[in-house]
């Protein structure tokens, strides 16, 4: 099959542009086949962020990608524009540590972190366990990039490090056991029942900021970055001044602000300037902030 010369530009494109790209069925959040899904388990693993391509919308796409990497089946995954692999080639590089150099992240095998479990904790798991638990499988905790923790059963797999613990033992792979010191695991009750509350003292925080706070600092002169997450319609209704829309061009520009430049995100309500805050704080800056209840809080306190 040839590849007509607009998709090979169009693909080129994608691949250049884009430092970590996976061509899946699905999306990050959503993979629909099971080998996409392993792969985006592998990244989550080591990255906070990737792009990906959903070649299920896109049957030009799905089809050009084969014959562009010379490569039969889908998912398949390109760092720094150059074809890594499918599916049992990005497990094998996982397995052997090629795949943690090639996206420059490393963990130290021998660390061994502080994990505090409660005692309703240990006697939930240890229930579990014995009530749940196939042979031969553990409790197993992952905390991948985004600082998401997930508790599950499984075997123990080599090089794999186990938290031993009063009743009942933990395994974490070395990228989430560099990322697990001081965590606190408890339980909690839930409309659904009992659950997990998983705390990690080392997740990047978005720190909640009450309206008159930022009234103060809008006052005050003091130097930040206001952003609305929103869209141009929300935004043409009603805005904070001085703020800007978060377009992807700002986006970039923010992105290549010096780390310790404060930031604060609005949205309606809150709930997708939170989102937006998580993502800035994961790529490494340390004052980020949340408008709490987001503009309809702001204008409902200033009596607008």
């Amino acid at each position: 099959m040839s590849l007509d010369e607009a998709t090979r530009e169009r693909i080129e494109g994608l691949v250049r542009e884009t430092p970590v790209l996976l061509f899946m069925k699905g999306n990050r959040e959503s993979p629909q086949c099971g080998f996409s899904a392993t792969v985006v388990r592998i990244l989550d693993t080591l990255i906070p962020e990737y792009a990906t391509a959903d070649v299920l919308q896109d049957a030009e796409l799905r089809d050009g990608i084969k014959v562009f990497s010379s490569w039969p089946t889908i998912p398949q995954l390109y760092v720094g524009g150059e074809f890594v692999g499918g599916c049992d080639i990005v497990q094998e590089l996982f397995a052997n540590g090629e795949l943690q150099q090639t996206l420059g992240v490393q963990a130290d095998p021998d660390v061994s972190p502080e994990i505090n479990v409660t005692e309703a904790a240990t006697q939930a798991l240890k229930q579990i366990v014995s009530e749940r638990a196939p042979e031969g499988h553990a409790v197993h905790l992952q905390i991948d990039a985004r600082f998401q923790s997930h508790l599950g059963l499984a075997p123990p797999e080599a090089g794999e490090i186990e938290i031993k613990g009063p009743g009942i033992s933990l395994f974490l792979d070395p990228m989430s056991a560099s990322r697990a010191h001081g965590i606190q695991i408890d339980v909690i009750e839930t409309s659904d029942g009992t659950g997990f509350h998983i705390e990690n003292p080392n997740a990047p925080e978005v720190r909640a900021l009450p309206p008159e706070e930022l009234r103060g600092w809008l006052e005050s002169g003091r130097s930040f970055e206001l952003l609305d997450v929103r869209t141009p319609e929300e935004r043409a209704l009603s805005s904070i001044d001085t703020s800007v829309l978060l377009t992807a061009e700002e986006a970039a520009r923010v992105e290549a602000l010096p780390r310790e430049t404060a930031l604060v995100f609005y949205c309606k309500a809150g709930g997708r300037s939170q989102q937006a805050a998580e993502y800035f704080a994961q790529k490494g800056f340390t004052e980020v902030h949340n408008l709490v209840g987001g503009i309809d809080a702001w204008l409902e306190t200033s009596g607008s």
